[in-house]
């Protein structure tokens, strides 16, 4: 019996999905009632996961970049109709000390990887009236010691999605998110021994906590779904306020 496509799930491809976030995504995702392609460097007990490392399609003519497009595209079965753009490398070091390598991977994972990921799959979304969707970072805007290479790559992420959009606004959407702390099991592992610290940076938020994974989902879901349809190379905050903060030493 051939199914009805009226009643195939669309499909959306999310990128470090094993991550704090990731999994918060892939989970708000399914409830929302999509089918979701997990990709990530580790594991994940799923059925629709491919298991890679998505710094394989910086180099568009390699045989690495074309042997994951075409797991990616099998995997989504033409149906992707977004793309979460969600892994990242952080590093954080002192100016002085990063190295050649320590930029390069921060700028593969977090900017061109998700560059050439979205022209793989560009056709396909614009067939299925699609949008790439970046979960970019406060870091694009507003950083602190130790941050320069992650926020630079994020500068660049959020100047990309604004520039995609205008490029191929006419084919499909292009937005990106980009959220302040979120509690993830890393971030908390972070403060482990120090619930002083922990407590200070909740009550810097001007909502006085951290965010929850589950709300970046539930506003990726809104993004990517049709009642967003007028929504294109937004960037949208979600901070909790603190972008809008002023930090008087006085």
């Amino acid at each position: 019996m051939v199914p009805d496509p009226k009643q195939t799930p669309d499909v959306v491809l999310v990128t470090g999905a094993a991550g704090g976030i990731g999994q918060a995504l892939v989970l708000g995702f399914e409830a929302a009632g999509w089918r979701v392609v997990s990709v990530d460097r580790l594991p994940m007990a799923r059925t629709d996961h491919v298991q890679a490392d998505i710094g394989d399609l910086v180099d568009p003519e390699s045989a690495e970049h074309q042997e994951l497009v075409d797991r990616l595209r099998a995997a989504t079965g033409g149906r992707c109709k977004a793309v979460v753009a969600n892994a990242a490398h952080q590093v954080v070091k002192p100016a002085a000390a990063l190295d050649a390598s320590d930029w390069r991977t921060t700028l593969d994972v977090n900017l061109l990887s998700p560059f050439w990921l979205a022209m793989a799959f560009a056709d396909e979304l614009e067939r299925n009236r699609g949008s790439v969707l970046a979960i970019s970072s406060i870091h694009e805007k507003l950083t602190k010691p130790g941050f320069v290479a992650y926020a630079t790559s994020k500068a660049a992420l959020s100047g990309l999605v604004r520039a995609m959009a205008v490029e191929l606004g006419a084919r499909l959407r292009v937005n990106a998110i980009c959220p302040a702390a979120i509690a993830t099991p890393m971030l908390k592992a972070g403060f482990d021994g120090q619930p002083e610290a922990l407590a200070a940076l909740e009550a810097f938020h001007p909502v006085g906590r951290l965010g929850d994974p589950a709300e970046v989902a539930r506003v990726a879901v809104f993004v990517c779904s049709d009642a967003a349809g007028f929504m294109n190379g937004s960037c949208l905050a979600l901070d909790g306020g603190i972008g809008a903060r002023l930090h008087d030493p006085v």
